[in-house]
């Protein structure tokens, strides 16, 4: 399964939460730097989803907020 999240690195706390237009935001405290907020949104949607963080991965917008992430199931 695809699902479409708009990530917020450096945020106050960890959150997962739904958006009006159905797409999730991952709110992460890591910064967008060296990839560190995007390790943390993988962490952030797995856990969130209850699955190893593995099989969660990034399939497009690495350098966006905007980003497509591949889940099995």
């Amino acid at each position: 399964m695809r699902l479409r999240i708009r990530a917020k690195p450096g945020a106050h706390a960890e959150k997962v939460s739904r958006e009006p237009d159905g797409s999730l935001l991952v709110s992460v405290t890591a910064r967008a730097q060296e990839g560190k907020a995007n390790e943390a949104v993988v962490k952030a949607v797995a856990k969130a989803l209850r699955v190893p963080k593995s099989s969660v991965r990034i399939v497009s917008g690495l350098s966006s907020r905007t980003k497509t992430l591949e889940v099995p199931g």
